[in-house]
C-alpha cells in the first residue's frame, strides 16, 4: 500500500544551522566558542561598573508609574517615551517621573520599565 503524499514531499530538504548531523552533541571546541561569545556580550553591556545603583525610593516611584494603566501600555518603549505620550494625550503624568528620567538618562535601570518575574506592562 502506498503512503499518502504530503505537501512537504515536493520541496527539497535543507538543513539549518551547523553542519553537524542532527542528534550529535557539541564538541569541546564548540562549547569554548559559545563561552567566548557570552563573555564578549557581558563586556559589551551598556552599563558601566562605576555607575552607582539608583535610589530604592526612585525605583519604587518608577515601578508605580509602570504599573499604572492610566498612562497607557508600556510595551516596547522607554519610560520617558511613555511619559511623553501620556502628556501629549492630556493624561497629566507626574512631573517628578520626567525629572527623574532626565536626571538618570544614562542608567538602564531607570530608563527602561520594571519587570517582575518576567511579567510587566
Amino acid at each position: 500500500m502506498e503512503q499518502p503524499r504530503r505537501i512537504t514531499d515536493s520541496f527539497p530538504r535543507r538543513r539549518r544551522g551547523s553542519r553537524r548531523p542532527p542528534g550529535r552533541l557539541k564538541d569541546k571546541k564548540d562549547k569554548d566558542k559559545d563561552e567566548e561569545k557570552v563573555q564578549v556580550k557581558v563586556r559589551d553591556c551598556s552599563r558601566s561598573p562605576s555607575q552607582p545603583p539608583p535610589d530604592p525610593a526612585l525605583l519604587e516611584m518608577l515601578r508605580r508609574f509602570d504599573l499604572s494603566w492610566e498612562y497607557g501600555p508600556c510595551t516596547g518603549i522607554t519610560r520617558l517615551q511613555r511619559w511623553e505620550r501620556a502628556q501629549e494625550l492630556g493624561l497629566s503624568p507626574p512631573g517628578a517621573i520626567r525629572d527623574a528620567l532626565l536626571e538618570h538618562r544614562d542608567n538602564p535601570d531607570v530608563t527602561y520599565r520594571w519587570v517582575w518575574d518576567g511579567m510587566g506592562c
